[in-house]
């Protein structure tokens, strides 16, 4: 079933001591779709998550889940609905990586509940979507980054919210793996309908695991839509001073970007004219 959950940003700005990192952004999530957020270092992309998410205050505006202020929220109460994989994640020292995915579901423990026979399905199938189950008994400081990143995936995943929040999942990732986790998290979107927002860095894999794509440029909307709307020549070099040819992705039918480099942009030009 698609997730009614509504998510949206209403006049928000957001910063850090003197400085301004977002600046009154208007932005609605579409519930039961997969949205990713693009854009260059340091406009403003991890940031808009960590406020969506309640872990940073506005300065002005407001995030409003169901139309109310996420900040306004219970933590428990937000956390049973919007689960976070932030940017850095730190474990505990020395927990286990089966320790780690269960707390994934504390959102979901009462005052006088126990562990039940849910918390342990809900832990085994992240574990296993993720295929960290032979690492169940390790310590998660003893990983390498990637095996890492697939616990922290595991623990968002255990913490089954009908709203799922990750800032740059594919972090540490190899390119096999990177496919493995954009590919469960359209499993997840596709058989349970929950709605995905998250931070890529790569346009390409942006563009073909995206319902909707929002190009951040300096802390506004640059560009909001399919992607085939918003990875154009031109928002490519708005966004991120780069050259680009577009094409379409042979695979998924999705705009393909091309970067130019200084070496090749008098051939490109040639080529470009001839078509």
């Amino acid at each position: 079933m698609t997730s009614t959950h509504s998510l949206a940003a209403e006049g928000l700005t957001l910063g850090y001591g003197d400085r301004v990192v977002i600046d009154s952004l208007d932005l609605t999530v579409p519930p039961g779709r997969i949205t990713v957020i693009v854009g260059a270092n340091a406009c403003g992309k991890s940031t808009l998550l960590r406020s969506m998410s309640r872990l940073l205050a506005p300065r002005a505006g407001r995030v409003v889940l169901d139309g109310k202020e996420v900040h306004r929220l219970p933590a428990k109460e937000l956390a049973r609905t919007l689960g976070l994989l932030p940017q850095s994640p730190v474990a505990p020292e020395g927990i286990t990586v089966a320790d780690l995915v269960g707390r994934g579901r504390h959102p979901h423990q009462g005052i006088f509940s126990r562990w039940s026979e849910k918390d342990d399905a809900a832990v085994a199938s992240a574990l296993d979507a993720t295929h960290t189950a032979p690492l169940a008994d390790r310590a998660v400081d003893e990983l390498s980054g990637g095996q890492r990143q697939r616990v922290w995936i595991a623990m968002a995943l255990a913490q089954q919210t009908d709203l799922l929040l990750l800032d740059e999942p594919t972090t540490f990732l190899d390119a096999s793996h990177q496919i493995e986790v954009l590919d469960l998290l359209t499993d997840l979107n596709q058989a349970r309908g929950t709605t995905v927002v998250m931070v890529l860095h790569d346009l390409n894999l942006a563009a073909r695991y995206a319902d909707h794509l929002i190009a951040l440029a300096e802390g506004r909307l640059h560009a909001v839509g399919a992607p085939a709307e918003v990875l154009t020549r031109e928002t490519v070099r708005a966004v991120f001073g780069l050259d680009s040819r577009i094409i379409e992705d042979p695979v998924s039918g999705r705009p393909l970007m091309l970067p130019i480099g200084r070496h090749h942009a008098a051939r490109d030009q040639g080529v470009y004219e001839a078509l």
